[in-house]
This record gives structure tokens, sequence and C-alpha cells, in this order.
């Protein structure tokens, strides 16, 4: 089946895939474009992961400044290229992960960018609660353990759930708009400021 141009760009600019992918999707489908644009999700998630090693110098700084003008955020966005950089998809992931931010103040993008010794204070609290309550101490550890996942949730940005649907994570965001654009996408780093709070 032959698609036309006009379709094979609007499949791109809605998705930031590749023309030939587009092209080669809409083939696929019979010219069927919702079903292309799940086709290349699809597809996208399955390359997300061997994207992981790739350089990203391009991207967005995102912004939110909450009513009142209280409380603001920046985040950095980046991505492989200035053509998804540019891409509608792209600025909305930026400026939903600065109003995220605002809600949910993360301490950090990755677990990793934590100081050594938050995470010690933060085992050692754990321990005290998990051996307060008597627990056998063959099993300690791994309450410990299952807290701190929990703690991570709850602080890591990529590890929160997202405030705008919390059936998914942050990370699991990035990587449906990473499969929709063909490219590696990632938090570089972000400030939240807030009037009388200082850290």
């Amino acid at each position: 089946m032959s698609v036309s141009a006009k379709e094979v760009k609007a499949l791109r600019d809605h998705t930031g895939a590749g023309m030939m992918d587009c092209k080669g999707a809409l083939q696929e489908t019979g010219g069927d474009f919702e079903a292309a644009v799940d086709l290349l999700r699809s597809k996208g998630a399955a390359k997300a992961a061997k994207r992981a090693g790739r350089a990203t110098n391009e991207g967005t700084i995102g912004h939110y400044l909450h009513h009142g003008a209280r409380l603001g955020v920046l985040v950095e966005l980046n991505c492989e290229t200035d053509f998804v950089a540019n891409t509608e998809g792209f600025r909305d992931l930026a400026r939903d992960l600065a109003m995220h931010i605002a809600a949910a103040n993360p301490l950090a993008v990755r677990p990793e960018e934590l100081p050594e010794d938050l995470l010690e204070r933060e085992r050692k609290v754990y321990l005290e609660q998990v051996r307060g309550e008597g627990k056998p101490e063959a099993i300690q550890d791994k309450i410990v353990e299952g807290k701190m996942r929990k703690f991570f949730e709850e602080s890591i940005l990529l590890k929160q759930k997202f405030v705008k649907n919390p059936e998914q994570t942050i990370e699991d965001l990035i990587t449906e708009i990473s499969s929709r654009t063909g490219e590696k996408i990632q938090v570089a780093r972000f400030s939240r400021l807030e009037v009388g709070v200082m850290g």
C-alpha cells in the first residue's frame, strides 16, 4: 500500500519518529493513523533500552511557577536531537515534569545522587524501627531494604508516581515518550525554589 508524504509527515509530527519508520508503520497498518501510532510506540519501547548509552546533548528547560509565585521549578530535560527537543510532546513532558516536581518535592533525580550519609541515616532509622517492633533478626535486613525501596519511591523523581497519572512512574512516563520519539530522553537536573524554604 502506498502512503502520501502528507500522511507520513503528520505521523512524524505527532510521534517524533523517523520518516522511514513512520512510512513503514503506515504501510504495515494499511494507513490507519492510530494503529500506526500504537505500532511505533510498541517498537519504540523495545528500542528504548538499546538507547541507554547514547549521548543526550540537546533538550529544553521546563518551568513551572505556582499560583502566587511562591514556588517555582526549573528542570533540564535532554534528548539526542534538536528536532525532538522542539516537538510539542517533548516540551509538554518538560512542563509536566516541572509541575510534578513542584507538587511531589523529590530530593534527587536518581538514587545514586543522594548523599551517602543521608542513606545511612535512613537505614539506621529503619533498622531501629524494625528492632523496636521486635522483628526476628534474620529478616530485619530484608524489611529495612523494603523500607528503603519505599523511601526511594517517595523521594526520587524517577521512582515517584506521576501526579497526573498515579498508575505510572516518572521513569515509565519518560520511557513512553522516548519510545514515541525514538530517542533517549533523560532528566539532567532540577531546581525547586520555595519562598522561605532553604535547601
